[in-house]
């Protein structure tokens, strides 16, 4: 054989070999989950902004983790969490104080939502476990150190302004050492102060909240990045996609064009 052929047969050999690493890499219960028939399709169309594949592999959800969401809201992550862990894991969901006496008449409404999704379909949310996290005192979501993975989605805007520290030593206390913290939320130019009641927070202001209450900052994402955002809505981020809360019918073409905000995905690990 000439040289240059041998050296051509082994660079192809080479690419698929690569190519069947790739694919090995694909996390197919992961993909699953997003593709099930279980999901509706308004949430499904939403995978275009909240990039939930790429998002879950970018925190290292495993489908044999404990994983702790919290603050599910109507459960849009909890669709894909619930059957992705079904079999090896746990899913906690960690809902507003479930009290009489909640600090806001919102919640109860929330944690009313929340439930009638796991209802709904015993067959995928029968096994999902249900716990609160409180703001006002360190609450007990888990036994201490059984946690592989704490998320966050879009709920830091709130609760930075309402017993944080709290909420973050309730997840320092259920982690296990080295477990993980993925937070994603509405982020607002470093560069600029911030805008009391917009939605948009600093990345700073989590970055030096997780690192100091033991938390090391493994490192930023931009998945979730919108750079069409301007992020001068008059309403706050609740104008855009998908509350388009207060928007006008004729300006409601623009503000769909915009997409979802753009956001922060930030990932810490537990010291």
């Amino acid at each position: 054989m000439k040289p240059f052929l041998k050296t051509s047969l082994i660079s192809i050999v080479a690419g698929v070999l690569a190519i069947g690493q790739v694919a090995a890499q694909e996390n197919t219960a992961l993909r699953a989950a997003i593709n099930g028939d279980h999901r509706s399709e308004a949430n499904k169309a939403r995978d275009a902004y909240r990039s939930p594949y790429e998002t879950l592999t970018f925190f290292g959800v495993e489908a044999n983790d404990v994983v702790i969401e919290a603050w599910p809201g109507g459960g849009w992550y909890t669709e894909i969490l619930a059957p992705y862990l079904k079999e090896e894991g746990q899913l906690i969901g960690a809902t507003y104080d479930r009290s009489a006496t909640p600090l806001a008449a919102w919640m109860t409404g929330s944690n009313t939502t929340y439930g009638r999704l796991l209802e709904s379909n015993p067959a995928i949310y029968g096994d999902v476990t249900i716990t609160e996290q409180l703001t006002q005192s360190q609450s007990l979501l888990a036994d201490p150190g059984t946690v592989d993975v704490i998320l966050d989605f879009r709920n830091a805007h709130n609760w930075l302004g309402m017993g944080a520290e709290n909420v973050v030593k309730a997840w320092h206390a259920a982690l296990k050492t080295g477990g993980v913290v993925g937070i994603e939320d509405h982020r607002w130019p470093a560069d600029q102060p911030l805008v009391a009641g917009n939605g948009y927070i600093h990345e700073k202001q989590l970055i030096d909240l997780m690192t100091a209450n033991g938390f090391t900052f493994a490192g930023s994402s931009e998945i979730n990045a919108n750079p069409n955002d301007p992020k001068d809505h008059a309403g706050g981020v609740w104008m855009l996609p998908p509350n388009l809360r207060g928007v006008s019918d004729a300006d409601r073409p623009r503000y769909l064009a915009i997409g979802e905000s753009d956001r922060m995905t930030l990932k810490f690990v537990k010291n």
